[in-house]
């Protein structure tokens, strides 16, 4: 199968090491749009074509499969010009600008009969597959309120971002909210199902930054803290805090908490715990046989996107359905809730989830 990468960023971190591991997936051809980059990336992998320019790769290739690795206010053009060339597409997080241009990608991958998926790759990690088993299995009884923190540090340094990151930037779709929230409400509808109101806050708290390199003094204005609740569909409350700017990081913490028990969950060493009613915690971790393939790089987020590219590659060659993982529909229904809470942020006040 023919594969084309566009953005050479996260492809040189994950997907390229992870598609020597996918058996009958050739990357045949990566763009960026600093040829530099695509022609580094190509080198390392052997990778035969190298473009600045994505649009023609997808008029040089017939491609089975593009991956799309950019920022996010790319996405909706270049999913939609990829699927027109017939290739299927697995997009980056967060989906789109807005749900309107998810729903759109959505709509134009079902007419076409493409598979889709969005790279949500934690559904893949095994401890987190094992959150949602005890989940569905009633192990902690009714789920009634989760609480989920994500403090990092690595945004707080005015100097720490280059001069135009687009993360920092809201209209290139930056920001903690699509960055890590993304992940956070797809997961948390994995689990728990669908959101039914949000109520939330976005915050740039370090907005006058510096270029460590030039010394030049640039603005951001994309979140770099956001704090939102949501009242999930049969009752659950779930509250989650993501900040960049911490002067000490405490990493991603799940708090779940049931009826009838506990379940701890912590990024660092993925240590996966769990208390039955009356008990005390036991550790339950389950290892990923992927963390020992060689040329990975470290981190749950490289590890996880082999055995997403692998379902990928499989629902494509069998011409079905993936059986994992989140879809473009995933997408937009994530999507309407990170619009949800910015508009929840701008007028302060709780927003419902259209069904």
């Amino acid at each position: 199968m023919k594969v084309g990468i566009i953005g050479a960023s996260f492809a040189k971190a994950a997907y390229l090491p992870a598609f020597r591991h996918v058996e009958g997936a050739e990357v045949v051809a990566i763009a960026s749009a600093r040829l530099a980059s695509a022609e580094a990336a190509a080198g390392a992998f052997a990778i035969a074509h190298a473009y600045d320019d994505w649009r023609a790769m997808l008029d040089r290739h017939r491609l089975d499969l593009v991956c799309i690795a950019t920022p996010t206010v790319t996405h909706a053009e270049m999913t939609l010009a990829a699927l027109d060339s017939g290739a299927h597409v697995l997009c980056e997080k967060p989906t789109a600008m807005d749900a309107a241009q998810a729903r759109t990608m959505l709509d134009r991958a079902e007419a076409l009969g493409r598979v889709h998926m969005i790279d949500h790759e934690l559904r893949f990690n095994p401890n987190r597959r094992k959150v949602k088993e005890l989940i569905a299995a009633g192990a902690i009884g009714n789920v009634r309120h989760v609480n989920v923190s994500n403090i990092v540090s690595s945004w707080g340094d005015p100097a720490s971002r280059p001069a135009g990151d687009w993360w920092s930037r809201a209209a290139d779709g930056g920001g903690r909210l699509g960055a890590n929230g993304s992940h956070q409400v797809d997961l948390l509808r994995w689990w728990l199902g669908e959101v039914a109101a949000v109520d939330g806050q976005l915050r740039t708290m370090v907005p006058d930054r510096v270029d460590r390199r030039t010394g030049a003094s640039w603005q951001a204005d994309a979140d770099d803290l956001c704090s939102f609740a949501m009242e999930m569909v049969g009752g659950p409350l779930v509250h989650v805090f993501v900040s960049a700017v911490a002067r000490h990081g405490l990493d991603n913490t799940t708090q779940i908490f049931g009826s009838e028990g506990t379940i701890l969950l912590e990024n660092t060493g993925e240590k996966l715990r769990l208390a039955r009613a009356g008990g005390a915690f036991e550790e339950i971790q389950v290892p990923d046989p992927n963390a020992t393939l060689p040329g990975l790089n470290p981190g749950i987020w490289n590890v996880s996107v082999v055995a997403l590219l692998r379902e990928m590659i499989a629902a494509i060659r069998e011409g079905r359905r993936p059986r994992e993982g989140a879809t473009f529909r995933d997408g937009w229904r994530n999507q309407l809730v990170l619009d949800a809470v910015a508009l929840s942020s701008r007028e302060r006040r709780w927003v419902d989830i259209a069904r």
